[in-house]
C-alpha cells in the first residue's frame, strides 16, 4: 500500500525531531531514540551508517551528508515497501541521486570558495582504520583525488570500488546503462590509479612519521622536519575565506618547512598537537590556547610525507568533538 501524505507526515516527525539528536555512535536521525518502529524506519536506521558514508565519500562535507540523509529520508517514506525487493539497494540508489543532485551545486559553490577547498575532516573510531579499503577511500589524500573526477564517476567509483554494487544496482542509481558505467568504472580506476598515493604505508610508519614531525615542529628543527617531509611535499591550507590560511598550494620541503616553522613555533598563544585518527588516518589537532584550531592531515608517499591538509575553516571542524561511523 502507498505511503499517504499524511502517514508520511508521521513516519516523518521522528526523523524530524531527533535529527538534532545523537546515538552513542554521534550519528542523528530517526530512531536514535529507542522505541518500536515501523518497516520503513528499521531498514532506514538499519543502514543509515552506510548512507552517511555513501553521501559522505560522494560530497566531501559530513553537513551536505547530513542533508542528503534527510532529503533520503523524506522519499523513502513515500515508497510502498510491497513493490522494493531489496531496500538496502533501494535506498543507497536513492541516497545516490541525491548526492549527485548536490555535488553538482556544491561544484558551482566551490568555484567562488576563497582559497583551497579541503574534505570535512571527521573523527573516526579505530575500527574504520581496520577497514583498510574503507580508511583508504576516506583518507584525506583519497577524498582529493576524487574531487578530480565528474560526479558520475566518482559516483560510479564509489559504488563499485568501496562498496562492491554490481554494475546493475550502479546503473539504476546513476541513471545510466550498464555498458555506459562499467566505461566510466574503468576510465576513473585509471585516473584514480594515477594519482592516489604510492606505495603502502603502515599504520605504525605512519603514526612513526607523524610523531617525528611533531617533534620537529615542536622544537624548532628544521632539519628533522626536512627528513621527514618529501622533496616535492605540499601543503594545502583551507580557512573558507574566515580564519587566515594560504590561498595557493605551498610545494618543497624548504619552503614548507620554513613556513610551518615561521607559523606554528611563533605564535603568541600556547599551541599544542595532539594525535588523533581523522578519516581513518593519523592526524594532528592543533589548539591554540586550548582550542581546536587546526586539523593536519597528511598523505604519505615511499615512507614521507608528501601531502599536508590544514583544515582551519571552522564551520568544517563542528564534528571534531565526537567520533563519527562511517561503515560499508
Amino acid at each position: 500500500m502507498r505511503v499517504t501524505p499524511s502517514k508520511a507526515n508521521e513516519r516523518e516527525r521522528p526523523a524530524m525531531s531527533e535529527h538534532g539528536t545523537h546515538g552513542q555512535d554521534g550519528t542523528t536521525g530517526p530512531g536514535t531514540g529507542g522505541g518500536s518502529a515501523d518497516p520503513a524506519t528499521e531498514a532506514f536506521v538499519a543502514h543509515r551508517n552506510l548512507l552517511f558514508t555513501v553521501a559522505y565519500e560522494l560530497l566531501g562535507s559530513a553537513a551536505d551528508a547530513e542533508d542528503v540523509l534527510q532529503e533520503t529520508w523524506l522519499r523513502w517514506t513515500g515508497v510502498d515497501l510491497a513493490d522494493v525487493r531489496d531496500r538496502r539497494a533501494y535506498l543507497v540508489r536513492i541516497t545516490t541521486r541525491q548526492a549527485l543532485s548536490r555535488l553538482r551545486a556544491l561544484g558551482r559553490r566551490k568555484e567562488s570558495y576563497v582559497g583551497e577547498w579541503l574534505p570535512e575532516p571527521l573523527l573516526t573510531a579505530p575500527d574504520v582504520a581496520e577497514d583498510v579499503e574503507l580508511a583508504d577511500s576516506v583518507s584525506m589524500a583519497m577524498m582529493l583525488v576524487m574531487e578530480t573526477l565528474t560526479p558520475t564517476e566518482r559516483a560510479v567509483f564509489v559504488l563499485r570500488e568501496v562498496f562492491d554494487l554490481g554494475y546493475d544496482e550502479i546503473a539504476e542509481a546513476v541513471d545510466k546503462s550498464q555498458a555506459a558505467v562499467r566505461q566510466t568504472a574503468h576510465r576513473a580506476r585509471a585516473h584514480v590509479a594515477a594519482r592516489r598515493p604510492r606505495g603502502v604505508v603502515s599504520r605504525a610508519e605512519s603514526r612513526d612519521a607523524l610523531d617525528a614531525f611533531q617533534r620537529a615542529v615542536n622544537t624548532g628543527d628544521i632539519q628533522g622536519l626536512l627528513d621527514i617531509l618529501a622533496p616535492d611535499v605540499v601543503l594545502l591550507g583551507d580557512g573558507g575565506g574566515i580564519k587566515q590560511a594560504v590561498l595557493r598550494p605551498v610545494t618543497g620541503a624548504d619552503k614548507v618547512a620554513r613556513l610551518l616553522l615561521g607559523g606554528l613555533v611563533k605564535l603568541p598563544v600556547a599551541m599544542s598537537m595532539d594525535p588523533a585518527q581523522v578519516n581513518g588516518h593519523p592526524a594532528l589537532l592543533i589548539r591554540l590556547d586550548g582550542e581546536l584550531d587546526t586539523v593536519m592531515a597528511v598523505r604519505f608517499d615511499d615512507g614521507r610525507i608528501s601531502g599536508l591538509y590544514a583544515v582551519r575553516n571552522p564551520e568544517k571542524l563542528t564534528r571534531m568533538e565526537r567520533e563519527t561511523t562511517l561503515h560499508r
